[in-house]
């Protein structure tokens, strides 16, 4: 337990499985992870290795069939609902590979949402959507609908959406996934710029070009970690 308050999440024996016509399917089998406050992972393996399993519960989008998983110091396997959607409200941005951004609202508006959720004063929210804008370079857009921007500027709309509520962690799910190599490119080093400003980024990716801009690597095979690798500073 000494070891959960000292680390930003903290992972122990986490097992997932699923059950589909009466066949056990084990996407997770025993993980047992620490990723430190201000740490940049990616997490890699093959299709079907359990990484995007991995990643949901760590959003706590998911729970585990067993196993302990602690965010914050805070074992979260037991909150109720209630709880759960307000951690990871307060306490995790999220970066999806398909933007997940609402046609109908503004680019302002999609960044604020969460914020209103979160019942957060208009005159923060203001500032936390403006300054998350500017941050990713889209402050000129603001006005704009998701329709009207390319992949990439939806990508980098997505990024200020979830650094807006200053979360402890940003979880990507192949945030490079639907874009071109220039502007995966670009979406990399906006993530490795957020990650020098101190932010905490789990990743997952498929691709080592951009596993590589991680500091650590944690390949997964057949639900476990195979592969450990902190990166070389030389």
């Amino acid at each position: 337990m000494s070891e959960s308050t000292q680390s930003l999440i903290h992972l122990d024996g986490i097992k997932k499985v699923f059950l589909t016509d009466e066949v056990e399917t084990h996407a997770l089998s025993g993980i047992h992870m620490d990723i430190q406050r201000g740490e940049y992972v990616a997490i890699s393996g093959p299709s079907g290795c359990g990484k995007s399993t991995l990643l949901a519960i760590l959003g706590l989008l998911d729970s585990p069939s067993d196993g302990k998983y602690w965010l914050n110091g805070q074992e979260v396997a037991d909150l109720p609902m209630s709880q759960r959607a307000r951690v990871r409200n307060r306490e995790i941005g999220f970066i999806f590979q398909s933007f997940n951004l609402i046609g109908d609202l503004t680019v302002y508006e999609n960044v604020e949402l969460p914020l209103i959720y979160r019942g957060m004063k208009t005159n923060e929210r203001r500032e936390r959507v403006n300054a998350a804008l500017e941050r990713v370079g889209m402050a000129h857009r603001a006005k704009h609908l998701p329709s009207q921007l390319s992949g990439g500027q939806q990508q980098r709309v997505a990024v200020a959406r979830a650094v807006a509520g200053q979360p402890s962690i940003l979880l990507a799910d192949e945030p490079t996934g639907n874009l071109d190599s220039k502007n995966g490119e670009a979406v990399m080093d906006l993530l490795r710029e957020l990650h020098r400003g101190g932010a905490t980024i789990c990743m997952v990716t498929h691709d080592p070009r951009y596993a590589a801009h991680a500091d650590r690597s944690i390949h997964l095979f057949d639900g476990r970690v195979v592969e450990d690798n902190v990166a070389s500073l030389a």
